[in-house]
């Protein structure tokens, strides 16, 4: 490695890990709450053990929602489907400890008129993007995501590898140019993943297992990748396998899970700040969620119009008030406008058409009260390609056919309007 470059490390994890689990299980909760009353308050916690499921926090909704069954349901999906694993889907219990919001916090929260509602707390979000992939996702996570996303798909779809067990872990260390900040190899690999026990020694089954990511999910990896990325991965890379040597027990039977404490998972790998907040369990009038969703949404579009390599947004909300107490924009030195940061930041707030921010906005523009989290809580919040789907949703009598868009933050929908404006 050259004296000026520098080493970056970001993970990403299965739905299968006992924390994604949790996440899961209440973004599960969420969607069956929307799907009958948009206007659902949710603030839904999980906790997760072996044999054990506890779910509390604050709903107020008029949908009826059995809990211990969608929990189950969504553990069965996950994968935890024998009793061997400590954890599975039929025979854990679940517990229930929901009660309704606050009333101090809703009168704070909900207004008469809609576009006056306030936000459901304090606090400041975080939206990034670069354009080191075509996601605009740095690249250290983007890869680690998409190494967990083929292993999932390789225990589930396929017999490649049929010793699999949902839980697994990933993690991508990228070396980056000192002087330009743009990455030049792939330097280490690290993947440990859950497995059944093998008949054969440790030795010769950790070998088995290691060959098998080698030769099946790496490549697969890639060999799925533009090719200006294909080329990041040289000679010398080092890639450690399950490094303990045995990963038997694990999921909610090996540690604990708990929502929203994969919150750097989620987002961008450690390469931007994070306010603090959860997103999993939390309606869209929580801005802990939807005003990153909406912060990331326009750093991308920022990003893909040219106007910077890369750029930090913050947004920060007082509670029960509608807009931002404040806006900051950062370029880390790659603004390719005539305009400052600063200035960019304040053409942002100058227009709320382009760039709604209050909850109001935020909710109607990108359909945030549509049942679309749980998969959000499966395979990342952004770097996530948008994608509608027709589904049932029961808000009339009798129920009917909708469509819904996913992910609808990562559209580049605005960029060409901020090139017109700032370029």
């Amino acid at each position: 490695m050259k004296r000026n470059n520098y080493l970056f490390s970001s993970e990403s994890v299965s739905e299968g890990h006992p924390d994604k689990v949790a996440d899961q299980i209440s973004d599960a909760i969420l969607d069956e709450c929307l799907k009958y009353d948009p206007a659902s308050h949710v603030a839904c916690e999980t906790f997760v053990s072996t044999g054990f499921v506890l779910v509390g926090g604050e709903i107020t909704t008029k949908a009826y929602v059995d809990v211990p069954e969608v929990a189950r349901r969504t553990i069965r999906e996950i994968g935890y489907t024998k009793g061997e694993y400590g954890f599975d889907y039929n025979s854990c219990g679940v517990v229930s400890l929901i009660h309704a919001q606050s009333p101090d916090i809703n009168q704070g929260v909900s207004r008469k008129d809609p576009s006056e509602q306030g936000a459901g707390d304090q606090g400041m979000m975080f939206g990034y993007a670069c354009n080191e992939t075509e996601e605009y996702m740095p690249l250290p996570v983007s890869l680690a995501r998409k190494a967990m996303d083929i292993l999932t798909e390789v225990r589930k779809k396929s017999s490649l590898m049929p010793y699999l067990r949902p839980d697994s872990k990933c993690q991508f260390t990228v070396e980056y140019d000192g002087t330009t900040n743009r990455p030049v190899r792939v330097d280490t690999i690290v993947l440990s993943t859950q497995h059944d026990d093998f008949d054969a020694d440790e030795k010769a089954m950790h070998d088995k297992i290691e060959n098998d990511v080698k030769s099946i999910v790496i490549e697969r990896l890639v060999g799925s990748l533009p090719e200006k990325t294909r080329e990041l991965f040289g000679d010398g890379i080092r890639i450690l396998v399950n490094p303990t040597g045995k990963f038997v027990i694990g999921g909610p039977a090996g540690d604990t899970g708990l929502t929203g404490r994969k919150i750097i998972v989620d987002t961008y790998g450690g390469r931007a700040p994070h306010g603090g907040g959860s997103f999993s369990g939390k309606d869209p009038s929580k801005v802990d969620r939807s005003a990153t969703y909406a912060a990331r949404h326009i750093a991308k579009n920022m990003v893909a119009a040219g106007v910077a390599d890369e750029m930090t947004l913050q947004l920060a909300y007082a509670i029960g008030v509608a807009r931002p107490v404040s806006i900051f924009v950062t370029t880390n030195g790659t603004n390719h406008t005539k305009f400052s940061d600063a200035e960019i930041a304040n053409y942002i707030w100058d227009n709320p058409e382009t760039f709604p921010l209050t909850p109001s906005g935020i909710i109607g523009k990108y359909g945030l009260c549509n049942p679309i989290y749980l998969q959000t809580a499966r395979y990342g919040h952004f770097g996530c390609t948008p994608y509608s789907e027709r589904m049932v949703i029961g808000r009339k009598r009798p129920a009917e056919m909708q469509t819904v868009r996913f992910y609808s933050w990562e559209e580049l929908d605005t960029a060409d309007r901020i090139r017109e404006d700032l370029l």
